[in-house]
């Protein structure tokens, strides 16, 4: 009999599990799905007709140039600018890559070596620990934990994380599944860190314009980063496209170049019509951003105000698309139950966790339109303490 690998069946573990048992819970019972984290709207027309247009037009239906289109390079660039003040070729330090999943394996591949280790907070993006595997690196985690309404962290933990092993930190915030978005304390520790002990930071920024409360503060942006940070980030987010998978890599030269190098043998290329699209997006005016964060601060607000009115105990976010509840009782089975009993599907966060931190967590999101999240609270209310 032909034996698996002992990674493949390390990597079918994370994560990816409960989500199909979710994602099938749902269809089959009719559940409204909060599970997963997709709007159910689409972005600005100008941008989907932008992308019509390239597809029509013919002119961007092969390949694309392996960087990413030059147009979408130079958007990318302005857009760090305009926001954040940081200046970066879109020659030599700007990459596109197929979504922002893509380029962060694309970064632990190309920056991390077997042996080293990854530090990280938990709960973590699930994709972070698969990631971390492939690269044959170990992974250390600090926890996350709920301190009312915010989630904090031991410094002492961080410090203690980092050892001469160490080659990378990879930050996520705003922070999924948590909604946390780290301040400027917790960012300026984290540099010190890398500094101190020469370290990569990966940040993962997907979230950067989907705040509520609270400030976004890129890691490069801190004196003595913008050389030792790979910035990360997305348009599926921001322009609700999760499905065109764009994303990029701001980073010097030297980590560019590592980057594209991993980059070049897992997609080549991707979403030829959908990068002229996500260039016009990121020219969309300060209004759009501003306003993509009222329209999901509105729906973070119906989903987290019901849920409260019906008893949970409701961590509210910060940011993104998902808040927390603590159920105080096994979050697998809670969530296996809920789609049976009262048609919801959400996602027990111990599936983003090394320690029994989430086991009685479970996110849910509110990226959903008002009245389909009024509908999951009206099926809530049998399964509320």
């Amino acid at each position: 009999m032909t034996s698996v690998d002992p990674l493949v069946v390390r990597m079918q573990g994370f994560g990816t599990t409960i989500f199909a048992e979710m994602s099938a819970l749902a269809v089959a019972t009719g559940s409204v799905n909060l599970g997963q984290g997709f709007p159910d709207t689409d972005g600005p027309p100008e941008v989907l007709e932008a992308a019509v247009a390239a597809i029509r037009d013919g002119s961007h239906n092969q390949y694309p140039p392996g960087p990413g289109i030059p147009e979408l390079r130079q958007a990318i660039a302005a857009h760090q600018r305009r926001f954040y003040g940081l200046e970066f070729d879109p020659e030599t330090e700007v990459l596109v890559t197929a979504g922002a999943t893509e380029a962060i394996a694309a970064a632990l591949l190309g920056l991390v070596q077997a042996g080293d280790e990854v530090v990280t907070f938990e709960p973590y993006y699930d994709s972070y620990a698969a990631c971390i595997a492939l690269s044959g690196a170990q992974r250390r985690v600090v926890t996350l934990r709920p301190d009312g309404q915010r989630w904090t962290f031991d410094p002492d933990a961080l410090r203690a994380a980092v050892t001469s092993s160490t080659r990378a930190i990879l930050l996520n915030t705003p922070h999924n599944p948590t909604g946390k978005v780290f301040d400027r304390d917790e960012l300026q520790l984290i540099a010190d860190l890398a500094v101190e002990h020469d370290l990569v930071v990966i940040t993962d920024e997907v979230y950067e314009h989907l705040i509520f409360d609270g400030e976004h503060i890129p890691m490069a942006s801190l004196p003595g980063m913008r050389e030792r940070t790979v910035t990360i980030s997305s348009a599926g987010k921001t322009f609700s496209v999760t499905g065109w998978k764009i994303g990029w890599v701001c980073a010097p030269p030297a980590l560019t170049a590592a980057v594209r190098a991993v980059k070049q043998f897992l997609t080549y290329v991707n979403g030829g019509p959908f990068q002229p699209a996500v260039a016009l997006g990121l020219t969309l005016p300060d209004s759009y951003y501003v306003n993509v964060g009222a329209r999901l601060g509105q729906q973070r607000d119906v989903l987290c105000d019901g849920l409260d009115e019906l008893g949970f105990d409701v961590i509210r976010p910060q940011a993104t698309y998902f808040a927390m509840i603590d159920v105080h009782r096994d979050a697998v089975d809670f969530c296996r139950a809920l789609p049976s009993d009262n048609r919801v599907v959400a996602i027990p966060t111990s599936v983003f966790c090394d320690s029994a931190v989430g086991d009685t967590l479970v996110r849910v999101a509110f990226c959903k339109r008002p009245e389909v999240l009024a509908e999951a609270l009206i099926r809530l209310k049998g399964a509320a303490p």
